[in-house]
């Protein structure tokens, strides 16, 4: 089974609902859901996406969301490794989208899913908006 990265932007505009991006972002996780694909995240993206939640809910209700979200996807640990990758790593000038890409190339993830696609423009693997990957489907 396929298996994707999903970056922390598309895990908000699903639920945070961004208006924009929501529809997209569904889609995928409802493939997921539907174990026709497997979801993978860092962990970084936990504590990214409860920080925005918390700014747009209350503590409670961000930390709620976050458990029935965590039912569809895998985490990917940060540890020791990726850490040294993603700051030895000049292609990537923001160093959470290198903690991103060492923890999809550690964790062997076939395709990185971001709406940043430029930050990921060294990337050994492949990167593509959630628009682009449902479009191959």
């Amino acid at each position: 089974m396929i298996r994707l990265l999903i970056d922390t932007n598309i895990v908000i505009d699903l639920l945070a609902k961004r208006e924009e991006f929501y529809t997209e972002a569904a889609t995928l996780f409802s493939l997921a859901d539907k174990n026709l694909i497997t979801l993978t995240v860092s962990s970084l993206t936990f504590a990214n996406t409860n920080y925005i939640l918390s700014k747009l809910k209350t503590e409670k209700e961000a930390r709620t969301i976050l458990r029935r979200f965590k039912v569809l996807v895998q985490t990917l640990a940060l540890d020791d490794k990726v850490t040294e990758l993603a700051l030895n790593d000049d292609n990537f000038p923001d160093f959470e989208d290198g903690l991103q890409y060492y923890s999809a190339i550690e964790n062997e993830i076939d395709i990185i899913i971001t709406r940043n696609q430029k930050d990921f423009k060294n990337s050994r693997i492949p990167v593509m908006s959630a628009k682009e990957y449902l479009a191959r489907k």
